[in-house]
């Protein structure tokens, strides 16, 4: 495949506007001013519309606000989640911030044909529907859509729904211990309806969790898909690599956001890419 030159080199210049106005956001704090796009340009020697490009970029990507008549300012920290290899914990790091939850549906109803399919139940079995607005020191966070077995946890209240952690509450109140999770990460943007509720744009970006949850007996007990807001939350992982002397005969391959080489993932992570548990249900 030709290479064109011209776009090459455009895009490499604004990765380094980019890279130049980042420095500019580490080096400040939240809500403080940075430089107009006319004092920039001139610093940095570059177009008002490539530097316009870079900054649209770190707008989206949530590191910058652009406030109508006053100018630019750097966004407030995101909420940081971590991975980490730990086989003997169902659990993670706690994610940043005070997190609450708004109650925004709760009912009984059929499980109906794609949600009793992932809880392996009857179509026509109860469940327990939950929506519910995540907030992180009282501002909007995700919304959730959770769909309990009614027969495993039969009694289920709102507060608990609203209060405390809801897999303690399993354990402690209903006798289940949950013991592990697929989910999955997808991106997305956020509609009108989901824009208003996460005081957000409407099509803003967005991360799409999905979630399925087992307990210790095997038995699904929670289907649940998630929607975080893209511009404050982010999820960093911690990966093990295999020691150099580490001949393993495992198929090479090229591993997401690890250069290709001689590099290995280590062992098997409880919780990877098709097994990752937020911890904040």
């Amino acid at each position: 495949m030709e290479i064109d030159a011209a776009a090459s080199g455009a895009m490499l210049k604004r990765e380094r506007v980019r890279d130049a106005i980042r420095e500019l956001i580490e080096a400040r704090r939240p809500g403080d001013a940075i430089p107009s796009e006319r004092a920039l340009c001139a610093r940095l020697g570059v177009s008002r519309p490539t530097l316009r490009a870079a900054v649209d970029e770190l707008v989206v990507a949530g590191l910058l606000v652009r406030e109508h008549g006053r100018g630019m300012f750097v966004a407030a920290e995101k909420i940081t989640q971590e991975l980490i290899s730990d086989r003997n914990s169902f659990s993670l790091p706690q994610a940043g911030g005070v997190w609450t939850s708004r109650l925004l549906e709760f009912r009984t109803l059929p499980a109906g044909a794609r949600v009793s399919r992932k809880l392996r139940v009857s179509p026509a079995a109860e469940i327990l529907y939950v929506a519910r607005l995540r907030l992180v020191d009282g501002s909007p966070m995700a919304i959730e859509h959770l769909h309990v077995r009614a027969d495993l946890a039969p009694g289920l209240t709102s507060e608990e729904l609203e209060q405390g952690d809801l897999y303690e509450h399993l354990r402690d109140r209903h006798g289940i211990r949950v013991s592990e999770a697929v989910q999955s990460i997808e991106p997305t943007v956020v509609t009108r309806a989901e824009a208003d509720l996460l005081d957000v744009p409407e099509l803003s970006p967005a991360l799409l969790f999905e979630r399925l949850t087992t307990d210790s007996r095997g038995r699904a007990v929670e289907y649940v898909h998630s929607l975080y807001r893209g511009d404050r939350y982010r999820i960093v992982s911690r990966l093990t690599l295999n020691p150099a002397d580490d001949h393993s005969d495992a198929e090479q391959g090229h591993h997401p956001g690890i250069p290709p080489g001689d590099f290995t993932a280590g062992d098997p992570v409880p919780f990877s890419t098709r097994g990752v548990v937020q911890h904040h249900t």
